[in-house]
């Protein structure tokens, strides 16, 4: 049995997208799937100066679960949720067994540029080297038309810094159900980590 983390993004929620159903067909399989809810603020407090979002929130909030974290944890991410565990990593003293980013940016070129500055998960560069190691396998998955502005660069580009296999997927949008309903699932998904259990 493994452990497996799938870490929502932005404004997230663990019943949303197609978690409810990979967290299904992987405890199907034995294994233990955690998708913690990470603290977002709401909507309407939203504004201009800060995305509202808080790297040390997450990071508190994902180390309560360290003692499921080992070389062979499996950890997805979706989005925003990229972002953050490209710093979650970073405090690990062992690597796990494979990452798979979903949507991972780089710029946030989407974003107004006054946030670029406030952003906490931004603020810091990433650590490509450092990363690198710690974890034995990476994969991303980048859309062709992604809805939230992200460009197919940004997934070439972590895939080169992370010597991950690049997946580019057409019509995936966003990979959200915002933009295409048919992710309630991620078969691709579930495929590509079948391979690494």
């Amino acid at each position: 049995m493994r452990n497996i983390f799938i870490i929502h993004g932005s404004y997230g929620s663990p019943k949303e997208n197609w978690f409810p159903w990979l967290k299904k067909e992987l405890e199907k399989l034995g294994h233990r799937v955690l998708v913690p809810q990470f603290p977002i603020p709401p909507r309407e407090k939203w504004d201009a100066a800060t995305s509202g979002h808080s790297l040390s929130a997450w990071l508190k909030t994902l180390a309560k679960y360290k003692k499921y974290i080992n070389d062979k944890t499996i950890l997805i991410a979706h989005s925003r949720g990229n972002a953050f565990l490209f710093h979650f990593l970073n405090t690990l003293k062992k690597p796990v067994s494979s990452v798979f980013l979903v949507a991972p940016w780089m710029t946030f070129i989407w974003y107004p540029k006054s946030w670029k500055k406030t952003d906490s998960f931004m603020k810091k560069p990433f650590q490509w080297n450092k990363i690198k190691n710690t974890s034995k396998y990476f994969e991303v998955f980048q859309s062709i038309n992604d809805s939230a502005g992200i460009s197919v660069n940004d997934g070439e580009r972590i895939a080169k810094y992370l010597g991950a296999k690049f997946n580019l997927v057409k019509n995936a949008g966003h990979f959200n159900i915002a933009t295409y309903k048919k992710f309630k699932e991620f078969p691709l998904l579930l495929e590509r980590i079948k391979i690494r259990l």
